[in-house]
């Protein structure tokens, strides 16, 4: 068991390691928190000395491309409909349908986004009030895994903090949880001060399962066994989608800033003055801007210049940073210029880097799941005295592209074309093979099932009349 000290000393050392600062990072440009937020400006003034400029123009603009790559990401992974976690087994199918439900979807949903953004992220198992398991989001910033002394692989504690909410001075209210194989110990520290048990939870430390049998008063307590916080990676070395991309998008931040700062700063014309009639600068400042006008002796003038902006130069720029920022990141550009001709084929051709990002999260995500429902069949089976086992399972993720739909006409259109030109052809062959061989490949080329057709189909009537039953068949399945 942790000791207070101990608890407060990993969180400490957690919040100030390599891998959460990093985490911090994507996560700061997921919300579109970009470093061009900190830029300042400095010069060298008269006596030498390095000052912030304060009066031109520092626009501070982010752009938010990480949040669409990481949005597109995570939505093209979960864009099919139904659930992905599937059974050939009707039964089997209609209890993981209780669990991954669309709370699981959403509470996914939130993994991925953050698996994406920071690297890494959890979820963890808990008994819901139905006396079923459900699985909850937990941010990675507030995870914490604690190893054995003795070895790097096998996690002996996780502790769990977040902000609960803000209390009087604007403290911050934490809760920390620590859970081990057997049961969970609840905290609570106000701000940064001293940890101390949360009263609030009338059982802690709390097992991990606290159930009622039906007619019986008696408490009854289980564990997992293991400690139920499963992690999802984004790659082998926890690094989030952001690492390939964010050069290009602080450099895009920072040309689009500097061409925004150049245009504010340069928006006025400049007057060139000679031989002017007044005593002072502020006199001919304010007869510009109200009479517009200023008086000048015989031999004055004045001329009006204008400073003209390289903006090309910057533009070019940004547009070479925009395409690499998708291609490097591996997204969909939906501003992509094409010729007009947008077929399927072309569409297609534009998802291909987003495909392969996803392909490679598919792998991690499978495995993450694995351990998910190994402990849902446990229960399955415990509940309904079953024994079915992971090989009963599959996953089938299906990804929806936006299509063409005069192109989806025209294939569908060349299909029945297809299956017209097979019919008549199998129909030519009367004579030469049976009517029951033709009727079964005529029932393969239009994809009905031979033997649920075959009793309303009589033969002896001759082929024609097997056929007008067949169409009836059709049109009743």
């Amino acid at each position: 068991m942790l000791s207070e000290v101990e608890i407060l000393q990993f969180i400490n050392e957690d919040k100030t390691s390599t891998k959460k600062r990093l985490a911090k990072i994507g996560e700061r440009y997921y919300e579109a928190d970009h470093d061009i937020r900190s830029y300042r400006m400095f010069y060298f003034n008269a006596d030498g000395e390095l000052v912030e400029d304060k009066k031109r123009s520092n626009v501070k603009i982010s752009h938010p491309f990480f949040t669409e790559l990481v949005d597109q990401e995570v939505q093209y992974m979960l864009s099919g409909e139904g659930s992905f976690v599937r059974s050939d087994d009707r039964d089997l199918q209609n209890y993981l349908d209780e669990y991954f439900d669309d709370d699981f979807k959403s509470e996914l949903n939130d993994v991925l986004t953050g698996t994406v953004s920071k690297g890494f992220d959890y979820m963890y198992a808990y008994k819901r009030a139905d006396d079923r398991t459900g699985f909850q989001h937990a941010d990675s910033i507030g995870v914490v895994e604690v190893r054995e002394k003795d070895t790097d692989d096998k996690c002996a504690y996780v502790i769990y903090w977040y902000v609960d909410r803000i209390g009087k001075e604007n403290k911050l209210i934490k809760r920390i949880q620590v859970w081990d194989t057997k049961q969970t110990t609840y905290y609570v520290q106000d701000q940064e001060g001293e940890l101390k048990k949360d009263e609030d939870e009338e059982l802690n430390p709390r097992p991990h399962v606290i159930y009622h049998k039906e007619g019986d008063e008696a408490t009854y307590y289980e564990e997992y066994g293991f400690i139920p916080f499963f992690r999802l990676d984004n790659n082998r070395k926890q690094f989030s989608g952001l690492k390939p991309i964010k050069d290009l998008i602080d450099d895009y931040d920072m040309m689009s800033c500097g061409l925004s700062n150049n245009l504010a700063d340069f928006d006025h014309p400049l007057h060139v003055v000679k031989g002017f009639q007044g005593d002072n600068l502020d006199e001919l400042a304010v007869n510009l801007k109200t009479k517009k006008m200023i008086g000048v002796d015989p031999t004055g003038d004045v001329e009006i210049r204008t400073v003209d902006i390289p903006y090309q130069a910057r533009q070019t720029k940004m547009l070479e940073d925009e395409k690499n920022i998708y291609r490097f990141g591996m997204g969909f550009n939906s501003a992509q210029l094409g010729d007009g001709n947008v077929t399927n084929v072309v569409i297609k051709s534009r998802y291909v880097l987003l495909d392969l990002k996803c392909n490679k999260l598919e792998i991690k995500l499978k495995a993450f799941l694995k351990n998910i429902v190994n402990v849902v069949l446990n229960e399955i089976n415990r509940r309904y005295d079953s024994d079915y086992d992971f090989t009963d399972v599959y996953f089938d993720f299906q990804r929806e592209v936006m299509t063409n739909a005069q192109d989806n006409a025209q294939i569908e259109l060349v299909d029945a074309q297809k299956k017209q030109t097979e019919v008549n052809t199998l129909l030519s062959l009367a004579g030469v093979i049976d009517d029951e061989s033709i009727i079964q490949n005529i029932c393969e080329v239009m994809d009905l099932n031979w033997h649920d057709l075959k009793d309303k189909i009589n033969l002896d009537d001759g082929l024609a009349s097997a056929e007008m039953n067949l169409e009836l068949g059709g049109a009743d399945e």
